[in-house]
């Protein structure tokens, strides 16, 4: 259980912070939309709607209510459900949870034994007397309806539902979860104690009081796994850690008939014995770990840390991520850019190397739930630091190329795993393959291990498929497919930028193929025409039958391009033949064939092309204004 011990240590460590530091054991967050305020005798001042982004709110729980879920949960002991804290919620139209439907008022009775227990205690607050004061007066939901925060008909019954106009919708519908009911909401509070509004969940010394007075409640004890010593044993292990919604447990042993433990251990202890302040810490870290440093999407939830600096680089991120300063951006103009692109990722490195110690470990974990219920750790790597960020580096700089996002996001550097999915498969694939392929790609980055094969073949296919992808889509892919097929073959030495001396086959015809495409273009512009050039429609052809495809364009398709570019702008047309002779020279006789083309064309096009939009930004005083095959001149960068 090392994972656990490992995250008990980030809990004690970040204790020291004044502020962002992981919620305080036997609490959870919980998000709230009924705001009740009090004065310290327990008299009722007002309610209130909370709004959205106020709604994420810490509460006390005990073991029982911080992982509840079924059709009969426990009682949170201070905040909760109207159900729970109201006694008066059955009279008002109030349907209990399915569980309780035999005695409505037994989910108030749950809550009062908590909180009744908990204020005659020596841990006791005073505000817990305030609140205690008014919940017995059981006329919560009445004052809440004459607040009109909840909504009610003319017999002060609960409206379910709201067919009025939106401009009239109370706001408590505005707040409620999907399919959520207005006897859904739960409830906060706040006292007013010498003129003061103070929120429970703002209070640390209600926060203490109740931590010491949960433990002292705790009975069972035994041997704890983690750290060796006879304490009091957790009897349920938190949940929401991935969001407030979460369900998923990595720890759990509910299954007392069946074959969770039975004929091996003769109880769930034996199996997995964990202390309560332990779990309770190493689970909250995590959280909190998850929501400052873990890359989510859908159940699959990435992580990392560092021993004793915590700050550790994401491994499932892009390079973009990896650099603070946005607005130091490279180059992309300059035919050095991978030169300077090297030069930042190691100053972002040596950033992160500062921070560890020479012993220093680093820990990546992965999180996946195949039930709502249960989670399990699907990845989990603890290495030396200097190791971790040596295999980061080398992935970024092995898989580094110039990548288009839509519009205006351009930048240099290797993809995150979700990109490459969604290259291989489309922008929208499926939750369960995304979050597959990134579990993949995991050990690609960490460990080193060899790219899959087939989201090199798959991304390749999808690029030379150009007429049947958007355009942002189809730019994404293509800069996704040259830094995969550039990184699984490093022995090439391929740069971002045009090498005018490389002599291979595949990259001089997909150069070919930029250079016609972009002197389609500017006939296209000339003509004031916008659509798909010959060379984009024939790129997948192209791509199987290169020289028969070129023979085609060259003879046939650019024919009246070429008579238009003549007439409009020889100086322009005189360049692009010079650079299509100067590329037929560097061929071998023997590769002016119709072999099928590897991943290598699709650099020789984006260098290419690349290289003739760098000359075009040159000499044109607007980019913005001016499409890049405006530009006449096709002298080297």
């Amino acid at each position: 259980m090392s994972w656990l011990s490992e995250l008990h240590e980030v809990y004690q460590r970040t204790q020291a912070r004044a502020e962002d530091r992981p919620q305080p054991i036997a609490h959870t967050n919980q998000q709230v939309q009924i705001e009740i305020v009090l004065d310290a005798q327990g008299n009722f001042r007002r309610a209130e709607v909370v709004p959205k982004e106020q709604a994420t709110t810490l509460i006390p729980c005990t073991e029982a209510s911080g992982g509840r879920a079924g059709s009969k949960p426990t009682a949170h002991p201070l905040c909760d459900k109207l159900q729970y804290v109201a006694a008066d919620f059955a009279a008002h139209g109030g349907i209990v949870t399915s569980g309780f439907a035999g005695d409505p008022a037994e989910p108030h009775r749950i809550y009062m034994n908590l909180l009744s227990v908990w204020t005659k205690s020596a841990h006791t607050h005073a505000k817990l007397q305030a609140i205690l004061a008014y919940i017995r007066r059981g006329r919560v939901m009445a004052d809440l309806i004459e607040s009109r925060v909840l909504p009610a008909d003319e017999q002060g019954h609960l409206l379910e539902t709201w067919n009025g106009d939106k401009e009239h919708m109370p706001a408590i519908f505005k707040v409620l979860p999907a399919n959520g009911k207005p006897q859904d909401a739960v409830v906060r509070w706040r006292v007013d104690t010498g003129g003061v509004r103070h929120g429970c969940w703002e209070d640390e010394a209600l926060i203490a009081a109740w931590v010491v007075h949960y433990a002292s409640l705790q009975t069972r004890t035994g041997f704890c796994m983690v750290d060796g010593r006879d304490v009091v044993l957790a009897e349920q292990h938190p949940a929401k850690l991935r969001h407030a919604a979460d369900k998923a447990k990595l720890i759990s042993s509910n299954d007392t008939s069946g074959f969770t433990f039975r004929g091996r251990f003769l109880d769930a202890s034996q199996a997995a014995g964990v202390g309560f302040e332990v779990t309770q810490k190493a689970h909250n870290a995590l959280r909190w770990l998850i929501e400052r440093r873990g890359s989510r999407r859908g159940d699959l939830v990435i992580i990392s840390w560092a021993q004793r600096a915590i700050l550790a680089p994401n491994p499932d991120v892009d390079a973009r991520s990896l650099f603070g300063d946005e607005s130091d951006e490279v180059p992309l103009n300059d035919e050095r850019v991978g030169e300077a692109y090297a030069q930042r990722l190691r100053h972002a490195i040596d950033g992160y190397q500062a921070q560890f110690t020479d012993a220093e470990h680093v820990i990546v974990m992965a999180l996946d739930s195949a039930t709502p219920g249960r989670m399990a750790i699907v990845y989990y790597r603890q290495l030396p630091g200097s190791e971790f960020l040596q295999r980061l580096e080398h992935w970024h700089l092995t898989f580094a190329w110039l990548q288009s996002y839509g519009k205006s996001l351009r930048f240099v550097g290797a993809p995150a795993p979700v990109d490459i999915a969604q290259a291989a498969y489309g922008a929208r694939v499926d939750d369960k393959l995304e979050t597959a392929t990134r579990s993949r790609l995991l050990p690609c980055v960490v460990d080193g291990s060899p790219f899959p094969e087939d989201l090199v073949r798959n991304t390749y296919q999808r690029a030379i498929n150009r007429v049947g992808l958007d355009w942002w889509d189809w730019e994404k892919t293509l800069g996704i497919a040259c830094a995969l097929y550039r990184g699984t073959h490093p022995e090439r030495n391929y740069t971002m930028a045009l090498d005018r001396t490389r002599a291979s086959r595949d990259y001089l015809f997909g150069r070919l193929l930029a250079v016609a495409d972009n002197l389609e273009q500017r006939a296209l512009a000339l003509g004031g025409e916008n659509r798909e050039t010959n060379a984009a429609r024939y790129m997948t052809q192209f791509a199987n039958h290169p020289l028969s495809t070129w023979k085609r364009l060259d003879s046939e398709q650019l024919a009246p391009y070429r008579r238009r570019l003549m007439a409009r702008d020889p100086r322009f047309l005189g360049a692009r033949e010079r650079t299509v002779r100067e590329i037929c020279d560097l061929f071998d006789p023997d590769d002016f064939n119709d072999k099928e083309l590897s991943g290598e064309f699709l650099l020789g096009f984006h260098c290419q092309r690349s290289a003739l939009w760098v000359r075009a930004e040159a000499v044109t005083t607007s980019t913005d204004d001016v499409d890049p095959a405006d530009a006449g001149d096709d002298s080297p960068i």
